[in-house]
């Protein structure tokens, strides 16, 4: 698959041969392919416009060799996607890669760790774009709107990874442990850990970190089921406010617009 969209004055390809099926199944020779094939697509870019930049979009697939069928969220798709992240900052590209792809039909488990790693993988190995399909599912063929609200929080546990840790001579914290170990003899009331809280650690929106007992006593809910419940609030209830009155009224005016618009306002009870 090749898809070229001029974007100002940046091309942006995205070039998907799937081993074993477009592709040679060994993954080294799938990434030579895709490789050249994108660079094919360096080639027209610059005879239509000398000089223009690219994103640099290689994106090799995978095969299950058992049945032919496209598989997202295998390990190797993981590990092609990292391969490719390092061949093309090795020769200087932009790199443009597809993650967070699950052959789960909904967002359970199995959808879980397929994201998880394809995700981290590709932000890990020094991808400069990763798209990350939040809330994907299928192999590409259904979107959940749970899987939105889920992926989000991995993504940004993600973000938080690639932020690393800060090594200074404030965060080695020797003054603070003496302090501690000859104080009061735990971290928990210190001043800096106060004045962390917000920085140094990110607290998911969704993900449950209560106590078993509490969550019991909160109806057990897993995580679909409390993102299905931010879902319906979400669709419930956030409108924002992006287009101008004036503005939406001329697009009216000029188009059949379907959507009226008391159908979206909050409450409008469609969930």
């Amino acid at each position: 698959m090749v898809k070229v969209a001029e974007l100002g004055m940046v091309a942006d390809v995205a070039v998907a041969p799937q081993a074993g099926a477009t592709a040679p199944a060994a993954l080294a020779g799938a990434l030579v392919q895709c490789f050249a094939e994108t660079l094919a697509c360096l080639c027209v870019v610059n005879l239509v416009r000398p000089g223009t930049p690219i994103n640099f979009g290689m994106w090799p697939f995978i095969s299950d060799l058992r049945t032919g069928s496209f598989s997202g969220g295998s390990g190797e798709e993981a590990l092609v996607t990292a391969a490719t992240a390092q061949l093309c900052n090795h020769f200087g590209f932009t790199t443009s890669v597809g993650a967070g792809m699950t052959d789960a039909k909904t967002m359970d488990a199995q959808a879980g760790y397929e994201k998880a790693i394809t995700i981290a993988t590709a932000a890990l190995s020094g991808a400069n774009l990763v798209a990350a399909y939040p809330g994907i599912v299928g192999s590409l063929v259904a979107q959940s709107f749970e899987g939105m609200v889920i992926d989000n929080d991995l993504i940004g546990n993600v973000q938080r990874v690639l932020r690393g840790v800060e090594v200074t001579d404030a965060t080695l914290s020797y003054d603070v442990i003496k302090e501690t170990v000859y104080g009061q003899g735990h971290f928990l009331g210190s001043a800096q850990t106060l004045e962390l809280m917000n920085s140094e650690y990110l607290y998911p929106e969704l993900a449950d970190r209560r106590t078993p007992g509490e969550w019991g006593e909160m109806g057990r809910k897993t995580l679909y089921e409390q993102a299905h419940e931010r879902v319906g609030k979400m669709l419930a209830d956030h409108y924002p406010g992006y287009i101008d009155p004036d503005a939406d009224k001329r697009l009216r005016d000029r188009f059949p617009i379907r959507l009226e618009p008391e159908e979206m306002q909050p409450g409008n009870g469609r969930w």
